[in-house]
């Protein structure tokens, strides 16, 4: 399912929404930019010492010269796969507080806000903006534009550090906004289920566009998050899924206490009419 557009419309512009899209794009268009650029030096002696490999292809003549002297190995790397390892959220640099190279002039524990802004594809950056797009206007309206702000973020770090909890010692960046859009995701869940959201839905070789509640919706969205985190367990997944399911929990969790006081809690009131028929 691929949601195209709700059916309530903000109260006013949703800024907040509409300048973090363009701020991914224009970090996404720069990581383009990247890559018609030289490539940078990677000092592999660091890594040795520190016992961890760098997520990046190392061929064995530099494995050999590490082991027989003390040296510094630089090896080239593309300079968008370094601006990766820099400012997206490395799990075994943030538990050990060890910035390995290529090191950035930031604290590491802002790479939990930095890597929100890394895309690693086309289409993952557009299917993340498209949700943020069809979701965020109305969560950002029932909270307001300051609070938003901050719940998102919250949202992104709730994610990044659930998923790092699975793989704590991993070298390999976590990057996206995915894990702070379920938390918006969430939040939606949680104060508008009733919302009506247009949908694409693929049947064999048509596609169909139904307008579906957003508890189903976004139900579905989180059960199919739930299934794939179980099914890939020591798969080697390159996709976050538990990130997916902090930042979902997270949104429902914080949507209640960011929101306006005279915004209701769609959910709660949906089970109360439910319960009582």
């Amino acid at each position: 399912m691929i949601p195209i557009r709700d059916a309530m419309r903000s109260q006013r512009f949703p800024a907040v929404t509409v300048t973090l899209i363009v701020l991914n794009l224009l970090v996404f268009l720069y990581q383009g930019y990247l890559a018609t650029r030289p490539a940078v030096l990677l000092d592999l002696r660091p890594w040795a010492e520190s016992g961890l490999t760098p997520p990046v292809a190392v061929p064995p003549a530099y494995t050999n010269y590490l082991q027989a002297t003390s040296g510094a190995a630089n090896l080239a790397v593309p300079a968008g796969d370094a601006f990766t390892l820099q400012y997206g959220l490395v799990p075994a640099e943030f538990t050990s507080g060890h910035d390995l190279p290529p090191t950035i002039t930031i604290p590491i524990w802002l790479t939990l806000i930095t890597s929100m802004f890394l895309h690693g594809s086309l289409l993952h950056v557009l299917g993340n903006m498209l949700y943020l797009w069809v979701f965020g206007d109305n969560v950002e309206g029932a909270m307001g534009r300051g609070r938003f702000i901050a719940f998102y973020l919250l949202c992104g770090i709730a994610a990044g550090l659930a998923q790092m909890a699975l793989s704590p010692h991993s070298t390999i960046p976590q990057i996206g906004a995915s894990g702070a859009i379920a938390g918006v995701l969430g939040a939606y869940f949680m104060l508008f289920p009733t919302s009506r959201i247009l949908t694409v839905i693929p049947i064999f070789f048509f596609i169909r566009l139904i307008s579906i509640p957003a508890v189903v919706v976004l139900g579905i969205w989180i059960l199919l998050q739930v299934i794939s985190s179980a099914t890939s367990l020591g798969a080697g997944s390159g996709v976050a899924w538990f990130a997916h399911i902090g930042g979902f929990a997270a949104g429902m969790a914080l949507a209640v206490f960011f929101r306006h006081r005279d915004v209701r809690i769609g959910l709660l009131d949906l089970v109360r009419r439910r319960t009582s028929i």
